[in-house]
């Protein structure tokens, strides 16, 4: 079955890829030092949560009908466009005020692996359960 979640998170690791390159290389003398640290934060939280949605495509394997994967999806996928996607714009454009949407993406980042962790949980609390009936 063809995982929404897997084809985000290989195009945002491509892109990352890409996006990293670019501002290694070309950014590297066409910015300011803290600009280009701006757009290197970028860079790296959007690899590490296409990471994250990688896995969240793998353990919904195990888990279709989850709710909890699906808006840990949602929202790591929201977290990648607002926290990285702002900090590409403050760091290409110079626009500060976009500063201001960063922090959203931040919040959707924790609650997404916030709901991981409750999935965790509640998965082990079963298997612990399933385990002591026998």
């Amino acid at each position: 079955m063809p995982s929404v979640f897997l084809f985000l998170g290989t195009t945002f690791a491509f892109l990352g890829v890409i996006l990293g390159a670019f501002g290694a290389h070309a950014l590297k003398t066409m910015m300011t030092p803290e600009l280009l640290a701006v757009y290197q934060t970028g860079v790296t939280y959007q690899m590490w949560h296409a990471f994250g949605l990688i896995a969240i495509a793998l353990i919904q394997q195990h888990a279709p009908q989850s709710a909890l994967l699906k808006w840990a999806g949602a929202l790591m996928f929201l977290g990648i466009v607002l926290f990285s996607g702002s900090l590409y714009l403050l760091a290409l454009l110079d626009w500060p005020f976009v500063g201001r949407i960063t922090p959203i993406g931040g919040v959707s980042f924790l609650v997404s692996w916030s709901l991981l962790v409750i999935f965790s949980g509640k998965k082990q609390a079963r298997q612990r359960y399933k385990s002591s009936r026998y």
